[in-house]
């Protein structure tokens, strides 16, 4: 006879490994179910602008743009020095190694392929004021507001109508465009042209700036002066790049840029055209054999007049 009280060994090992695999299936299942909510209510967020460097590098001061020596003759203010060292530290490494960029800003620095580091900072701090010449006549706290129905839109940012502000008159959509330190909410509080606003603030300004050519030089690949630049003054087929050449005639001595330092513009505006023409900022062919530029409004995306008369 076999009675219930005595099972056999293989009995008992069946219902252990029965029991046990039922037990590991439930707590998986459990774990299954405490994680899945988990997972679906953590978004996937897309990648914050990178910061722009600022470790200290090695600067060299630039030479004054015509309307900085002007301006410090009549004894008005000027660009201050720190400004270069704030571009200067801001540029991102692409902007000094990418051939493409040199090929982009030849017509105003043809040995920028040759050049140092330090001394493509040099440039860049030098491009910058000129651009903040032509655009803002270095005042800091400039601004405009504009009438053109192509460009007097509503910031989203604001929900008002796009006023350009600062040394490269930028606005605050740009913030959310580009990732730049413009503070609408705490900006609002404060008066049009007080300097404590964080877009005028020159380093957060320039910053910007920095980060806007930065996509339009290696994001688009595009050349320096582009019918569509951000800035009416960067468009070769716009009346206001002619301001920003005059501003570029004291380049630093590296650049190499002999027909700017004798004040010959025409050749350099018309390789630049060349350049624009291509759509990319692929070229090579010297300011002597350029095309003549065409004289009309770009037609790209506009930007409207300032205090100065560019945008």
């Amino acid at each position: 006879m076999c009675d219930r009280r005595f099972i056999s060994l293989a009995g008992w090992i069946s219902l252990w490994l029965c029991v046990g695999g039922a037990h590991a299936r439930g707590q998986n299942a459990a774990t299954n179910q405490q994680s899945a909510p988990s997972q679906a209510a953590t978004p996937i967020q897309p990648p914050a602008p990178g910061p722009l460097p600022t470790k200290p590098v090695p600067v060299k001061d630039p030479p004054p743009t015509p309307i900085a020596v002007q301006k410090e003759e009549l004894g008005k203010p000027s660009w201050d020095p720190a400004w270069d060292k704030i571009v200067e530290e801001a540029l991102p490494a692409e902007m000094l190694s990418s051939s493409r960029v040199a090929r982009a800003v030849k017509p105003f620095c043809p040995r920028y392929a040759w050049m140092n580091d330090t001394d493509k900072r040099a440039y860049w701090a030098y491009f910058f004021q000129a651009l903040a010449g032509a655009e803002a006549g270095l005042e800091p706290t400039a601004d405009a507001r504009h009438s053109e129905p192509e460009v007097a839109v509503i910031d989203p940012v604001s929900k008002r109508r796009v006023r350009s502000e600062g040394l490269l008159q930028l606005t605050y959509v740009d913030a959310k465009r580009y990732g730049c330190d413009f503070d609408w909410e705490k900006d609002k509080q404060l008066k049009e042209k007080d300097p404590d606003k964080t877009i005028l603030q020159p380093k957060n300004n320039l910053q910007c700036g920095i980060r806007i050519l930065r996509a339009q030089l290696i994001d688009r690949r595009k050349p320096l002066a582009w019918r569509k630049s951000y800035w009416s003054t960067l468009q070769p087929r716009n009346p206001t790049f002619k301001m920003f050449v005059k501003q570029m005639t004291n380049v630093p001595d590296a650049c190499g840029a002999t027909l700017l330092k004798k004040k010959e513009t025409a050749p350099v505006m018309r390789e630049a055209a060349k350049l624009e023409a291509t759509g990319t900022a692929a070229g090579g062919a010297t300011a002597a054999a350029a095309t003549q530029a065409a004289g009309t409004p770009s037609g790209g995306v506009p930007a409207a007049t300032t205090a100065t008369g560019a945008h």
